[in-house]
């Protein structure tokens, strides 16, 4: 069984990391969406895998880290891609999630989306 739960922020960032002149070397802005997915049997007591007010507890948490920041100053996002705002957001949460299966992060305005798969 899995659960997903979601949060969108807004922020911005830039990736100055490619040595070719390109848009998003400059800093610009994004909304994101965030899904988390978590696996597990449901709890024969409560029926849940997780609660999920205790995820949405730690999805804010993230959320008030990111939304309407710049990326590129949060502390592990120093070179803020799809991929590593997954991996990062997949570190924070795993340590109380030990069940986090996936982590995806999109800019629909883009049409771009990254998968990261937890390691259990």
């Amino acid at each position: 069984m899995r659960i997903v739960k979601s949060i969108s922020f807004d922020a911005a960032h830039f990736l100055d990391h490619d040595p070719r002149e390109r848009p998003y070397a400059r800093m610009h802005g994004h909304s994101f969406t965030m899904d988390v997915e978590i696996a597990g049997e449901p709890d024969p007591v409560t029926g849940w895998v997780v609660d999920f007010a205790e995820v949405e507890e730690a999805l804010n948490e993230l959320h008030e880290q990111l939304d309407h920041r710049l990326l590129n100053d949060v502390e592990g996002l120093e070179r803020p891609t799809l991929e590593n705002i997954c991996r990062w957001a997949a570190g924070k949460l795993k340590v109380k999630f030990p069940q986090l299966r996936q982590v995806r992060v999109s800019r629909p305005s883009n049409r771009e989306t990254c998968i990261y798969d937890v390691e259990g």
